[in-house]
This record gives structure tokens, sequence and C-alpha cells, in this order.
């Protein structure tokens, strides 16, 4: 029983060390927030300040710029809700329809989605921003979210679901009951797929809310900046001015929070009994 015992301690033991190494940087940040310009390179970075070093990072960091640091807020929340918002109606039709329907070229189609979510994302910013230049859309909010509406993997991952979350039963009664295609989808399919359309939605939230390398290609107004880009701009002015370190600490301490709140709230949507009962034997 004893060595039982020993066998089942070790992965726990495992995860917790591995729990700790993922939060490290998440307590480090919150720790560093808590210290004033003078007491960052000079304090033991291993525990926090009570000298009210938190409550003037974050005044300083409101009163930067006339508030640019929330105007980069609200842009990240527009280019990350709005795109995820977008992927995941572009999805769910594409997924919805290759699972529920047969037409002439969909193992093609369904080969491309599954090459196109080999390609990492990085090596389509520049083609991206050529074909955006081209349109006249760089510079604009459009630049950014355009590119992330199509994604491989969210379409991928919408068939799936769909796939084994849609009996054929429930369509073929729709259709008995004279509902249009477009009605099934949106009072039958979508219903049925929530559990992975809020998926679908906190993936791409979370891709394009950290997304860097493609605003930093296609923006180059500062007040149309996301929280990555602008963080990264200030960081960079801190070489000279070593009192914005404070402040790109506390930003990013910040830019977290709506992440944790967003995957609170959607959390009470993954039901896996959704359809439970729906189709009777």
């Amino acid at each position: 029983m004893k060595s039982a015992s020993r066998v089942k301690l070790v992965p726990t033991i495992l995860l917790v060390i591995g729990a700790l190494y993922s939060l490290a940087p998440i307590i480090w940040l919150v720790f560093a927030s808590t210290k004033g310009a003078g007491e960052l390179f000079t304090t033991f970075s291993g525990f926090p300040s009570f000298n009210g070093g938190f409550s003037e990072n974050v005044s300083a960091l409101n009163s930067y710029g006339g508030g640019r640091f929330w105007k980069w807020t609200l842009n990240s929340l527009i280019y990350a809700g709005g795109g995820a918002f977008l992927t995941v109606l572009v999805s769910a039709a594409c997924g919805y329809a290759m699972a529920k329907y047969k037409f002439t070229g969909q193992k093609v189609i369904l080969g491309s989605l599954l090459a196109g979510v080999l390609v990492p994302g990085i090596t389509l910013s520049i083609p991206q921003y050529l074909l955006l230049s081209s349109t006249g859309l760089v510079g604009t909010y459009w630049s950014v979210i355009l590119p992330s509406v199509i994604s491989p993997y969210s379409i991928y991952l919408c068939q799936v679901y769909a796939a084994a979350s849609i009996p054929d039963e429930m369509l073929e009664a729709g259709r008995v009951d004279g509902a249009s295609e477009f009605r099934m989808l949106w009072s039958i399919g979508l219903p049925v797929m929530m559990p992975g359309l809020v998926t679908v939605f906190l993936l791409q939230f979370i891709g394009i809310w950290n997304n860097f390398l493609l605003p930093y290609i296609m923006l180059a107004n500062d007040d149309r900046f996301p929280l990555t880009v602008g963080l990264y701009s200030l960081l960079n002015r801190g070489a000279s001015q070593p009192a914005l370190y404070t402040l790109v600490i506390t930003g990013a301490l910040i830019s977290i929070i709506p992440i944790f709140a967003l995957f609170l709230f959607l959390q009470r949507y993954w039901k896996l009994d959704l359809v439970a009962g729906g189709v009777k034997g």
C-alpha cells in the first residue's frame, strides 16, 4: 500500500511543480508591479513592496499620454472581440456546411484546411500586409481584424464539432417541418454547437489579444495600437526613461485581467450534455 501511495504521489508532485513553474512569471509580475521606479532594480524581485508603489504605478499609467494606455486597451478589445466574433460566424457556417452537406470538392477543401492549420500564422503577415496595402486598408482597424476572420483551425474545429454533436435526425425533422436551411443552421445548428463556438471564440480572442507582429506591421499610428504594440513602444522609450519600466510591468499585469474575466464568464457555456435527450431512440 505504501509503495502504491508513493507512486500516486509522484504525478501530484510533478503537477504542482509544473503549476508553480507556469505561475512564476505572473507572481513576479504581481510583485514587480508593487514597486516604484527606485525599488524595481534595487530590491529583491521575489518579494512585494508595501510602500504604495502599485497605486503610484496605476496613477502614472492612467495619466500617461492623456490616458493612452486605456486607448490601447479599447483597441485590443475591438480587435480581439470583433475578430473573434466574426471568426465564430464564418467558422460556424463553414464547419456546419462541411459536416452536414455533401458537395463536389469537399475532400479537397478539408485537406486544404488541414494544410492551413499547419502553416504558422507569422509566415502570412507579410503577404497579408501586401494584400491589404493594395486595397488601402493598411493603418485601419480592418487591417488587424480581417486577417484573423478566416481561421483554418477554427473552421476545422467547428466541422468536427458539428459532425459529432448535430444528429442528422434533427435536421431531417426540421426539413419535414418546412424549415429553410438557414433556419436550421440558426435554430438547430448554432445552439447545439454553442460549446464548440465558445471554445473558438475564446481561443481566437486570446490569439488576437496576444498578437504582436500583425498589428506591429499594419499600424503606424499609436492611437490605433493594441496593448501588445503599445506596451512594446513604451518599453523602448524606457531605455532612456527607466521610470517607464514600472508602467510597462503594471500595464502588462492589467492586460491579463480581461483574459481571466472572459474565461470565467464563458466557462459556464461549456456543457457536455447540451443535447442530452434531444433525440429519442
